[in-house]
């Protein structure tokens, strides 16, 4: 079949479908791209001849584009995803924050940038990077390092190897994150005889690899020795469908159960062996549990700093954890026995061959009695008015109440994860879509697009502050024109509050924090007369404005009871901070200063930092 390189590729991605527990699905919903001299020709052609059989979606930002597509993976349990094109040159570069999202978080998505010509035939071209040491150098390069998989495709005969090559990457969860092909602008359009076969119905089976005999009966060793045992559940928990598995074990052996950002939902809100967020945004509950835990089965998670309040979470000289993991590379991390397989194939296996074994019935009590405690606590946040402004925690409050049990909240930065992380109440393990492995600010409104055309029968709360709205607010528009229904709660607080609090612990005074007209000494002066409810509007969302929490309610009701996308504006005061986790996370202090706030914050620095264990 002779046909150009994009036509051939786009061809090949409405082709590939994956499978798992015998359930298909097609593996590429779409591609989403903004279109330049070089892309359009060869892709852009190829989507308009092809799109019946890969949809078009138009994005206004190029690393948009991407959150939107991790949004989308993430909802889907990484079985289906987007490919995303863009232009050679500045549309390429802006795809680097979005893949280095996706990579970390181990999400799947597929980039497509154009490249320089191949041929060499006009160089330099229109937005080359000229480098003096190779001509087989360009902006893409700059992908390499946060894409799990790179190739460039100098020529047609190139392409068929190196698709199957992303696509194992892409579907294999050890593996999976953003994979990037480089394609030259002329090769592109070049025409090719492609084999038949190239186009035909390709089926990825995503596997759930069981647990090794040896290293089963290793943890269970472990385990059984336990008198204070902890699960920590992961993100690999939910992709895995693994939530019953985790309920049965749980319900089995009184073992408590703690989440991380990417594993809340993992048990709902109120099951007796939940004790919710654990580490520097965790709960007291959680974080009590872990300082005397003697064994940590960690299921789907990958450690990051805040799971482990930067290695002072977990405090008992002898503790140990045993790590099951689809992939290594996390199982061995804190020294931990290693048990590679699917979550959900671990944790049956780990119930059955636990069976007649329970935790101490102290220690569940315990469990349950400090989880109860933090829920009071909780109801108080929720409902203590605050004036004249509400607290961000008021207002999550409002948000948590008027959602349903299958609505999903969606945040990414700022003071709000940490926040949602320890105060949010899920009911449903895709309930709760914080992204918090890169903590990208302006992720929020681009991945909520992406949650929404994942699942378009569940209602989408796009929680996000002034600062990360700023960052990235263009994807209202696609959602207009989608009819893909948010409701953006827009949190004004008129600065960095997460920062400013940070700012202030570490002794700098929250400098650099606080949106303010600039004054003879510095960016001091009156608040900024921004209106980001008249923007909003100006994106073609409708808009409500809230002063309280009863003017929130009142807002939300109409935004849900509405057919279209809405922002509700609703100014918070940083100041009042939420319940605090009784927790710590590293962030180094100035050793040496004349300010008397920095000289007292190294001080508490140093202090912390005694805590910290290398849990090798």
């Amino acid at each position: 079949m002779r046909l150009t390189v994009g036509q051939a590729l786009v061809r090949f991605l409405a082709a590939q479908w994956t499978e798992r527990d015998g359930v298909r699905q097609r593996f590429f919903a779409g591609c989403s791209g903004i279109f330049g001299h070089g892309n359009v020709a060869g892709l852009g052609q190829a989507l308009l001849e092809y799109g019946d059989d890969l949809p078009y979606y138009m994005a206004r930002n190029e690393q948009a584009m991407v959150h939107t597509a991790v949004g989308y993976a993430r909802m889907r349990d990484r079985l289906a995803a987007f490919a995303c094109t863009t232009s050679v040159g500045p549309g390429a570069t802006n795809l680097v924050t979005g893949a280095a999202l996706a990579t970390i978080n181990r999400i799947p998505v597929l980039l497509l940038p154009g490249d320089v010509f191949a041929t060499r035939v006009a160089n330099p071209v229109l937005q080359e990077l000229e480098d003096p040491r190779s001509y087989d150098v360009s902006v893409n390069d700059c992908l390499k390092p946060v894409s799990r998989f790179w190739d460039r495709i100098n020529r047609p005969e190139q392409l068929p190897s190196a698709l199957l090559a992303a696509m194992r990457v892409l579907t294999d969860p050890a593996e999976t994150g953003a994979v990037t092909l480089a394609l030259p602008q002329d090769v592109q359009a070049e025409a090719h005889d492609w084999p038949e076969e190239l186009f035909a119905q390709r089926v990825w089976r995503v596997a759930r690899p069981v647990p090794e005999a040896a290293a089963l009966a290793h943890a269970v060793e472990l385990l059984r020795g336990a008198q204070r045992p902890l699960i920590v559940a992961g993100g690999g928990v939910i992709y895995s469908g693994a939530t019953g598995a985790l309920a049965a074990f749980a319900e089995a052996t009184g073992v408590p159960v703690a989440e991380t950002q990417a594993g809340k939902g993992s048990l709902p809100w109120d099951h007796p062996a939940c004790v919710g967020a654990i580490g520097a945004t965790g709960t007291p509950a959680a974080n009590a549990l872990a300082r005397e835990a003697d064994v940590v089965l960690g299921a789907g998670t990958r450690y990051s700093d805040f799971t482990t309040a930067s290695r002072s979470a977990f405090a008992r000289p002898d503790v140990r954890f045993v790590n099951l993991n689809v992939a290594r590379f996390d199982g061995v991390k804190l020294g931990g026995a290693a048990l590679v397989a699917d979550a959900r194939e671990g944790l049956d296996a780990l119930r059955l061959a636990l069976t007649g074994w329970t935790a101490p019935s102290a220690h569940t009590e315990e469990a349950r009695r400090l989880a109860a405690r933090w829920n009071a606590v909780v109801d108080e946040a929720y409902r203590t008015p605050h004036q004249p402004l509400p607290a961000q925690s008021e207002v999550i409050g409002v948000v948590n109440e008027l959602s349903g049990p299958r609505d999903v909240v969606v945040c990414a930065a700022g003071s709000m994860p940490g926040d949602l992380h320890k105060l949010w109440r899920t009911r449903d393990p895709k309930g709760y879509h914080v992204e918090y492995g890169y903590s990208c600010m302006g992720y929020e409104i681009a991945g909520g697009l992406g949650v929404k055309l994942a699942d378009p029968s569940r209602e989408v709360f796009v929680l996000v502050g002034d600062g990360s709205y700023l960052m990235m607010a263009q994807e209202l528009v696609t959602a207009v024109a989608e009819n893909a229904k948010l409701v953006v709660v827009l949190v004004q607080n008129h600065g960095y509050a997460s920062i400013g609090n940070l700012s202030e612990s570490v002794g700098a005074e929250r400098f650099g924090t606080r949106y303010r007209a600039r004054t003879a000494t510095g960016l001091d002066g009156e608040t900024l007369p921004v209106d980001l409810a008249a923007n909003a509007a100006s994106l073609g969302a409708d808009v409500l404005r809230a002063r309280s929490a009863a003017e929130l309610r009142t807002a939300l009701r109409q935004a849900r009871a509405s057919s279209r996308t809405t922002v509700v504006h609703v100014e918070t005061d940083p100041m009042v901070p939420a319940p605090d986790s009784d927790s710590w996370w590293d962030v180094p202090v100035a050793e040496v200063s004349e300010l008397g706030t920095t000289r007292e914050a190294r001080a508490r620095y140093d202090k912390d930092r005694q805590a910290q264990r290398p849990l090798l």
